[in-house]
């Protein structure tokens, strides 16, 4: 499963690495997440930051541990997170047009690891890609929101 949503802000590309780079803040920002842990620190880069995020997700509480796994400062960031008999990939990228749009675009891609999450895939998959684009969607007007009012 791949999805992914795309939102303008009205920002620089430097305010919405600032805001979508500082995880442990996250909690006041996106809606959805109730908890952040920090597991283990990681410097300006990002890459090894890790850390457990409680959210709310689809009626219930649910709680990953979550790793950068990529960065480039002000362009992008991924994470990894491995649960339920699958990968889970997620990345946030930065754009910036010549016009000075900032387009912070958002995706996320499961990979089913063992045949009991290959079955539940194959089964719930169109239910799960329309809700976890919502669920991008929310977070993209969360952190615009952040962005545009600081």
């Amino acid at each position: 499963m791949k999805v992914s949503a795309k939102i303008n802000i009205n920002s620089t590309k430097e305010k919405v690495w600032e805001v979508i780079a500082d995880i442990e803040n996250s909690v006041n920002v996106i809606s959805g997440i109730i908890k952040i842990e920090i597991l283990n620190p990681a410097g300006d880069n990002l890459v090894g930051l890790k850390w457990k995020e409680t959210r709310r997700m689809f009626g219930k509480e649910a709680e990953e541990v979550m790793w950068v796994t990529h960065s480039k400062k002000y362009d992008y960031y991924q994470t990894r997170a491995e649960s339920h008999g699958a990968i889970y990939l997620s990345r946030l990228n930065i754009t910036e047009e010549n016009n000075g749009v900032v387009t912070l675009e958002m995706s996320f891609e499961g990979q089913a690891s063992s045949l009991m999450a290959k079955i539940m895939s194959g089964v719930f998959g169109t239910f799960m890609k329309k809700s976890m684009t919502k669920l991008l969607e929310v977070d993209l007007e969360d952190i615009k929101k952040s962005c545009e009012t600081q």
